[in-house]
């Protein structure tokens, strides 16, 4: 048996913070979390770098971070992809089985998994993810997986993600130029669902709510597959430039009151309770109640909450999601933001903490929600046939960061063999 340890590391690239991780697998096949890392972000805007030194920097940060925590660098990384940019559709394609013996083979599949990156697309974009949702074998439906079965036509239904290329490429050049290699780019939603969903609860029927500093990501399971993911391009920091300008205040002591003081339903907040901000310049302070906080804070929330109620309804399953809500995110932990997702949707809600059950870690804090993305990043690295790419570096082999050149984009090594692999090979036995 191979006794070699195989490491993974990956970069959460978010708006308000770069988060990196590090873990590593074993021949026994546990995961352990090494090292965690955690950067204010610059240069990043609503899930988008709009500022290639300044995200770059970032990251770097994390990096070294990662490296004095767990005494050792890496050469590359997985990375997380989010932004207003990204959409998603669904799409079926069939091919006849022309052979006597009429086996569906895993090449039939790919073959069918391989077309869909050949979908007419808009100018600019790109394919981010294929996903299989369902498979029909000779009109038998919602067969889960379709290898060894006899047919003689096979049809796949696929949940499709674009984004553009531009920015796509921008979180390439970020992670280059911090002298690191991207090994693949996963979307933050679908990360974030591998680190706080359970099985059953997909199958049940679940709606994940990513609160983020710049966005608010939703995946939405049914059955067991995804039938719905949007990014709805509004956040914390727009919750926080509510408060500033309601309260007439600057934007740093905005966020620090929606953080320590701030809830989600402006009845429950105590009248009688103000907090005192220093004046500008020698000004005098200015006394805000938590009300009046609380009061700023729900407008804005129930306008997120209606985008996102209308993204659910578009998924088609909204009357079917027998587990309710989950949130996750640092947004999340905004106090009786549950309360209000459940009097505004009806629905259950739960917290959705990163699941520490699947690994082994003395990584202190790793469960808070802030942390839900990476951790589900570096879970879906080790599920990700080109993890062991990765190489530990000692600190004499740490390259240190360009002042000048961004490094040329490498993915290219990786993706076209994961277009034509990825999610294929999680699939689980058929049944129909």
């Amino acid at each position: 048996m191979n006794s070699k340890t195989e490491y993974i590391a990956a970069i959460d690239v978010g708006t308000s913070f770069t988060v990196g991780i590090a873990g590593k697998k074993t021949n026994e096949g546990k995961m352990e979390v090494i090292a965690l890392a955690s950067t204010p972000s610059e240069g990043v805007k609503r899930g988008v770098v709009v500022n290639i030194e300044e995200a770059a920097a970032g990251i770097k940060r994390v990096s070294d971070q990662l490296f004095a925590e767990a005494q050792m660098g890496f050469d590359a990384v997985f990375a997380g992809i989010a932004g207003q940019h990204i959409r998603s559709f669904q799409n079926h394609c069939s091919k006849y089985i022309d052979r006597s013996e009429n086996e569906i083979t895993r090449d039939d599949v790919e073959d069918l998994h391989a077309d869909m990156f050949k979908q007419k697309i808009g100018p600019g974009e790109t394919i981010i993810h294929v996903i299989p949702q369902s498979f029909t074998v000779d009109q038998e439906p919602d067969v889960k997986n379709p290898v060894g079965m006899a047919g003689k036509k096979l049809e796949a239904d696929y949940h499709i993600l674009v984004g553009q290329e531009t920015s796509v490429q921008n979180i390439e050049k970020c992670i280059n130029r911090a002298g690191l290699e991207l090994v693949d780019l996963i979307f933050e939603p679908l990360a974030a669902s591998e680190a706080v969903l359970s099985e059953d609860e997909k199958e049940a029927g679940v709606a994940l709510i990513d609160f983020g500093g710049g966005t608010t990501d939703l995946i939405v399971y049914y059955d067991g597959v995804i039938r719905h993911t949007a990014v709805i391009p509004f956040g914390g920091q727009v919750i926080a430039t509510d408060i500033k300008e309601g309260c007439s205040i600057l934007q740093r002591q905005a966020e620090t009151l929606k953080v320590k003081f701030g809830s989600a339903l402006g009845d429950l907040a105590d009248e009688n309770k103000v907090v005192s901000i220093p004046g500008i310049t020698g000004r005098k302070p200015k006394e805000i109640s938590f009300r009046n906080i609380a009061h700023i804070i729900q407008a804005r929330m129930e306008e997120i909450l209606d985008a996102v109620l209308l993204e659910i309804e578009k998924s088609g399953v909204a009357d079917k999601l027998g587990a309710g809500i989950v949130i996750t995110g640092g947004g999340a932990q905004l106090m009786h933001l549950p309360e209000l997702i459940n009097w505004k949707t009806g629905y259950d809600v739960r917290m959705g903490t990163p699941d520490l059950s699947q690994i082994q870690t003395e990584v202190k804090g790793l469960g808070n929600p802030r942390y839900a993305t990476a951790l589900g990043l570096m879970l879906k690295g080790f599920k990700n046939p080109h993890s062991g790419r990765i190489k530990p570096l000692l600190a004499k082999e740490k390259e240190p960061m360009e002042e000048e050149e961004v490094k040329p984009a490498k993915r290219g090594l990786f993706r076209e063999w994961a277009k034509k692999i990825t999610n294929i090979l999680e699939t689980p036995a058929h049944e129909s």
